[in-house]
């Protein structure tokens, strides 16, 4: 197994990637999902959230409304410190636990991680991190044109993000997706080659992360 972080800002077409890349036979781990789950009713994430934040970040089924969550700590950063206290640890574990299922097989697994940072490398056993890039004017305009959102908000959305530069950073694979739908085929071609090289080499010299925590 060869496990891979795949990030990426947002309408940069990450997802797009990740599908790209199961339809390549890739196991593909969305901590999106994953961070829904944990804080479904019942779970003690979700008892932490509504203790620090109070009800008003439930909808009226009870589960938590993450847009209303959102909107609490987007300018509040000790609030955005509590979340990521509460929320980091359970979905980390999740995530190693899930991609822990294909240890000792010659899978290539992605995680993909919207926020991801230095850190996940070594709690997670990332061999690689992949970044999948676009330019801002166009990121910019698939927000505005697929997704439908008011053109400052998205501004304001990528503002609020990572730096490009610091995101590019971290990558050991860069994905280009500032063209057309032949041109990201060709680059995905190009990373799945690469991966793929990943994975036989882990099979050669495999190796045994510990757990978050």
């Amino acid at each position: 197994m060869v496990t891979v972080g795949l990030t990426g800002g947002i309408g940069s077409g990450k997802s797009e990637v990740g599908r790209a890349l199961g339809a390549r036979g890739a196991v593909v781990i969305d901590a999106d999902a994953v961070a829904r789950r944990v804080v479904e009713p019942g779970t003690a994430v979700h008892a932490a959230l509504v203790e620090r934040f109070g009800t008003g970040v439930l909808d009226p089924e009870g589960a938590i409304d993450r847009r209303a969550l959102a909107a609490v700590v987007f300018d509040d950063t000790s609030a955005l410190e509590a979340l990521n206290g509460i929320t980091h640890p359970a979905i980390g574990a999740e995530l190693f636990r899930l991609k822990e299922e294909h240890a000792g097989t010659d899978r290539v697994v992605v995680i993909e991680i919207p926020l991801l940072t230095a850190a996940h490398r070594a709690t997670l056993g990332l061999a690689a991190v992949v970044v999948v890039d676009a330019d801002p004017a166009v990121a910019l305009a698939r927000l505005v044109e697929q997704r439908g959102m008011d053109p400052a908000d998205a501004a304001a959305r990528m503002a609020a993000q990572m730096d490009r530069s610091a995101r590019l950073a971290l990558a050991d694979l860069v994905v280009d997706n500032s063209g057309d739908r032949d041109h990201l085929e060709a680059e995905v071609d190009r990373l799945w080659a690469e991966l793929s090289v990943l994975g036989a080499a882990a099979r050669r010299y495999p190796a045994d992360p510990a757990p978050p925590g």
